[in-house]
């Protein structure tokens, strides 16, 4: 089965449609299969001391102006699903309340998400999996009983999911990627596990890959050094469409783990063993 390749656009738009296309059409582009964003009711998600409290940033000088100035709204998503389905690419968000679900319900949407932050959020966890929509569930910043109960939720509501191994720093150094993660939670939970990377560069996302994963996600960006808390954590275009041509390799070159003579090596065998009784079926 082929790995589902998903370009985490996040927040990374910066609040401009122009730049939101042009990730879609990268993401398009490289063969991925769908673009994620975020959704967040800012009044329900922090505190009003919070959005009071100062922040530079283009948008103003206060943290409700800067996320605020970071939000699609109704207008924007009715754009970007246009545009997804005229790409031929599928779209979704992750929600990080309740009310961000119900609004992502307007659309027929194939997938949802649940971000690690969230995972611990059982009344969203519960929402999500009414929908009966194929979830995709990052495990960042949980415990075991954290993923035990999430999964029981989704079971429970006869949802369909994924797990998603990851690690929320952003930021991800190498040597903190545990991937053998991916090979703890598919053992516990028998189900289809992913990895969704916040590091630099792409080997451990192709180490990921070569591991079984069912789904990698990775944040994508014009460039690194654009405004924004995860553009750090990101890919460039370039490497994007890198990493997702190495992946469908890495796909191809895993085979099926069946040992015997390729058909291919049978004339070198022959060849080579010219010499010494040998038969092509040994």
């Amino acid at each position: 089965m082929s790995i589902f390749i998903v370009a985490e656009i996040g927040i990374n738009h910066n609040g401009d449609m122009s730049i939101c296309k042009e990730l879609i059409d990268i993401a398009s582009e490289s063969g991925c299969n769908a673009v994620k964003f975020q959704k967040r009711t800012i009044d329900l998600v922090y505190t009003k001391e919070l959005l009071d409290s100062p922040r530079e940033s283009p948008w103003g000088t206060t943290q409700r102006a800067q996320k605020e100035g970071l939000e699609f709204g109704l207008n924007e998503y009715k754009e970007i699903d246009a545009y997804c389905k005229r790409k031929k690419i599928e779209w979704f968000a992750s929600a990080w309340d309740i009310e961000s679900q119900r609004f992502s319900q307007q659309f027929d949407l194939r997938f949802n998400k649940i971000a690690s932050a969230m995972i611990v959020f059982e009344d969203l966890l519960k929402e999500v999996a009414s929908e009966k929509r194929h979830t995709f569930i990052s495990t960042g910043m949980a415990s075991i009983k954290d993923i035990d109960r999430a999964v029981e939720i989704f079971r429970n509501a006869d949802c369909p999911f994924e797990l998603m191994h990851c690690v929320s720093t952003y930021p991800m150094d190498d040597e903190d990627a545990n991937l053998n993660c991916i090979m703890t939670l598919r053992d516990r939970y028998q189900c289809g596990v992913g990895y969704s990377g916040h590091e630099v560069g792409l080997a451990v996302s192709y180490a990921a890959a070569a591991m079984g994963i069912t789904s990698l996600e990775r944040h994508i960006t014009l460039d690194r050094a654009m405004y924004g808390s995860d553009q750090a954590a990101s890919v460039e275009v370039g490497g994007f469409i890198a990493l997702v041509g190495a992946v469908r390799k890495i796909e191809k070159a895993m085979g099926d783990g069946v040992i015997g003579i390729h058909e291919k090596e049978v004339p070198i065998a022959r060849k080579l063993r010219a010499h010494i009784p040998w038969g092509s079926s040994g």
